[in-house]
């Protein structure tokens, strides 16, 4: 049965701390999954979540810890002693421990590791510490259960049962040779069913998926998701098995990837959380405004150049927010389903064709959308050459749009720029500008001032 956190229930633990009622808060806490733990402590004060911290057993609070919101998680470690952390690393998976320890202060992640106990787990966060966070040396973790191709069934079964005690979830078995270099896999069922003394060298897979320690977490992603893997092994440069990748770790890297696509879509230039500091969401937004600020004033330098239009055509300034709204609309779709496409490796194929098929969906839908506009013009009397000028002006638009909401994110995508910066205000400014000079110049040819 799923436990529900109440506010009564949070009220009786805010009090036990209140009264340091250690005892009656271990055994109320005790059979409580670390998830709700969590959430509890995401429910408390800070210096309450840190006391609850203290006082529960590493083995759960390690589990815990990792649960929590980033930003809550940092002002936590802030309050506990170098010690204090390094027994909770002790506890978590090597990558957990290693996210931990580079979310501190340089200096106090030293201490930190000084303090770790185990050589053994200080050198692997030393290790992982060393490569970019998004690529598959980053997102890896150290426990893996491995077994080399000269031992025998018996043997391996051995070894197996003491590499499993450090070792969370199994999900594979990978084979190496006396070198350490990934072989293959080894079945389970294969295992089980194979004579004592055979060799796992007559027994195991060859064929394996890997990845380097360098490939990108979007690759790594993609191929696990393209494979059905929950886990993926990871290889050196000599193809020395160093790690493996699990599906949680590359579901926590998508989500993350995916808040920052979505923020820079919005117009946000850095990853930031609701409750930052003003100066710093202020930084992050600022940049893709004054970029609007300019579009914006570009726009009002167009208009004064037709201002004789608008004064002879007063209709025209009505038109141009539906000129500039479809303009901004479809440069958006065109640069979303583009972005989705680069991010899923589905963008495949000549720029050529990719242009066809841009020109006919904009065809189709300016043509829509301009014969309604001459329908709409015809119900209430408007002059045909102004219905055909707003019509006229739509389709161009249109087409403009998309070729611009298409070929941009695909031009930064091939200049190694992330495509997420092509959405949003970028995309909708730029056509704002087109769209606005499009729309007076097609309306001086047809309507001749």
């Amino acid at each position: 049965m799923q436990f529900h956190i109440t506010t009564h229930f949070i009220e009786q633990v805010q009090h036990l701390i209140e009264i340091e009622g250690d005892a009656r808060l271990r055994n109320m806490l005790e059979e409580i999954h670390f998830a709700d733990i969590a959430e509890i402590i995401s429910e408390l004060h800070l210096s309450e979540a840190t006391y609850l911290i203290k006082l529960l057993d590493s083995e759960k609070t390690s589990e815990a810890l990792m649960e929590l919101e980033e930003d809550f998680r940092e002002r936590i470690l802030e309050n506990l002693s170098a010690k204090e952390i390094a027994e909770e690393l002790e506890e978590m998976d090597s990558d957990d421990a290693t996210d931990v320890v580079s979310e501190l202060p340089d200096e106090k992640a030293e201490k930190v590791i000084a303090e770790i106990e185990d050589e053994k787990r200080a050198k692997e966060i030393k290790e992982l510490l060393a490569y970019d966070e998004d690529t598959a040396g980053g997102l890896m973790a150290k426990e893996l259960v491995k077994v080399k191709e000269t031992w025998t069934v018996a043997g391996c079964v051995r070894e197996m049962r003491r590499q499993a005690e450090n070792v969370t979830r199994v999900h594979s078995i990978y084979v190496i040779d006396n070198e350490e270099k990934l072989k293959g896999r080894l079945s389970l069922k294969d295992l089980l069913t194979a004579p004592a003394k055979t060799h796992i060298s007559d027994v195991y897979i060859p064929k394996v998926d890997y990845v380097n320690v360098d490939t990108e977490g979007e690759e790594v992603a993609r191929v696990m998701q393209k494979y059905d893997l929950e886990a993926i092994p990871v290889v050196d440069h000599d193809g020395v098995l160093v790690g493996r990748v699990t599906i949680d770790d590359i579901v926590d890297f998508i989500k993350d990837e995916a808040e920052k696509d979505y923020q820079l879509a919005a117009g946000i230039s850095q990853v930031v959380e609701a409750d930052d500091s003003v100066w710093e969401l202020t930084r992050a937004r600022l940049p893709w405004l004054i970029l609007g600020l300019f579009g914006g004033l570009g726009s009002v330098f167009i208009m004064e150049g037709y201002e004789e239009a608008l004064t002879k055509y007063k209709e025209l300034f009505f038109f141009t927010p539906l000129i500039a709204a479809m303009a901004g609309n479809v440069g958006v779709q065109s640069s979303a389903i583009i972005v989705q496409g680069l991010a899923n490796d589905n963008v495949k194929g000549s720029l050529f064709k990719r242009l066809l098929k841009e020109v006919s969906l904009s065809l189709i839908s300016g043509v829509t959308l301009g014969l309604l506009v001459i329908v709409f013009g015809f119900i209430t009397q408007m002059d045909i050459n102004f219905s055909f000028t707003i019509a006229i002006s739509m389709l161009c638009v249109i087409i403009v749009a998309a070729l611009v909401g298409t070929f941009v994110p695909i031009i930064l995508d091939k200049k190694g720029i992330d495509p997420a910066i092509a959405t949003g205000p970028f995309i909708t400014t730029s056509n704002d500008i087109f769209g606005i000079f499009l729309f007076f110049y097609i309306a001086k040819l047809i309507l001749g001032f």
